[in-house]
């Protein structure tokens, strides 16, 4: 069989886990790459054998007709180029922090449904795998009611007078940050594990003052399932692990009859209750790329679902249920009162679905 298509956009930090996860599918095949730094885009084909390179995505979409699309640029290109490809009917995944705004985000949506094309939100952390195995121990009803959980973001890159320079200096400047960057991978995660949010409370605070936006937080979810989680960030601490940056914490969660933990290294643990021994959980997994090679997996994901191999996570319509949920959990820091997520939904589109993973 033919292999299916890819041409991707953007050569900045993040996109090398793209570029390589690309390069291990045998029935996909990255055929161009584009970035408006002709230089970049040269040496990003170079490095991944990738046959074309451009620096204007028109031209790339009109010479080399890609069957898929791969946004990996900021969230104030993602309109536009969504737009580009649904007008010439390509599917497309499209990095985080989704588009610039909602409202854009929203728009995005409209677009690709009236086009009538696939757009997946690259969420990757649902897809690293001590997530999925969380999410299977959950589903098999041998932890009783689910009561709460608490995921403690620690990464330990935010102190001192020039944080994220070696890496992603532009967090410097973001005016909102830890949620907006970082903490909406886990209001996709508690929504993922969890149910959906009925309503939220923040306490959000700027530790740092070399940086523009908020670097730590409280942040409590009421699901309406009755589950309570808690968020609680702080990227000036860390916490113990070979690389504080694979899970970026630690969580708990805590049911009827067993508690899971899972640790910084990926380790997923259980007990029982009333025992008081923590006994390993079998997980196997692939120590490569991204955080478990979880940007692989996704993409391998939506690989599948194109090729009729599979059901699909992380359209973009049920995203925007994240950026609902986000922009609550800044309008209560502001207000310092809980917020119904329901407020939020004027101007969606009807029927927005829950994205359980069982379509």
């Amino acid at each position: 069989m033919p292999k299916l298509r890819i041409a991707a956009i953007g050569a900045g930090y993040f996109s090398q886990f793209h570029y390589e996860a690309w390069s291990r599918m045998i029935d996909a095949e990255c055929v161009g790459v584009c970035d408006i730094d002709s230089a970049r885009a040269n040496e990003v084909a170079k490095r991944w054998s990738i046959p074309h390179a451009f620096c204007d995505p028109v031209q790339m979409i009109e010479r080399l007709k890609p069957d898929l699309l791969d946004i990996i640029t900021p969230p104030q290109s993602h309109l536009p180029l969504i737009k580009l490809a649904a007008e010439n009917r390509i599917n497309v995944i499209c990095q985080k922090a989704f588009c610039h705004s909602l409202a854009e985000a929203i728009n995005a949506v409209q677009i690709a449904e009236q086009h009538g094309i696939l757009l997946v939100v690259h969420e990757n952390f649902r897809f690293q795998p001590w997530y999925a195995e969380i999410k299977q121990q959950l589903d098999s009803g041998k932890m009783g009611q689910i009561y709460q959980a608490t995921f403690r973001l620690r990464p330990g890159d935010g102190q001192g007078p020039d944080p994220y320079s070696n890496r992603q200096p532009y967090f410097q400047k973001m005016k909102r940050f830890l949620v907006h960057e970082t903490g909406i991978h886990f209001v996709d995660i508690f929504r993922f594990l969890f149910g959906e949010v009925g309503s939220v409370f923040a306490d959000l605070r700027r530790l740092n003052p070399a940086i523009a936006g908020e670097d730590a937080g409280i942040i409590i979810f009421c699901h309406r399932n009755g589950v309570r989680s808690l968020f609680d960030g702080n990227r000036l601490l860390d916490h113990p692990a070979k690389n504080h940056r694979l899970t970026m914490g630690e969580m708990l969660i805590e049911g009827e009859h067993v508690t899971l933990r899972l640790d910084g290294d990926g380790q997923l643990y259980r007990r029982a209750r009333g025992f008081n021994e923590w006994n390993l959980v079998p997980l196997q997994w692939n120590d490569a790329g991204f955080a478990g090679d979880s940007v692989y997996r996704l993409q391998r994901h939506v690989i599948d679902h194109l090729l009729d191999k599979g059901p699909i996570m992380n359209v973009a319509r049920d995203y925007i249920v994240n950026l609902l949920i986000e922009a609550a959990i800044y309008k209560s820091a502001e207000q310092s009162n809980f917020q119904e997520i329901e407020a939020w939904s004027a101007g969606l589109p009807q029927n927005v679905p829950r994205d359980d993973g069982a379509r």
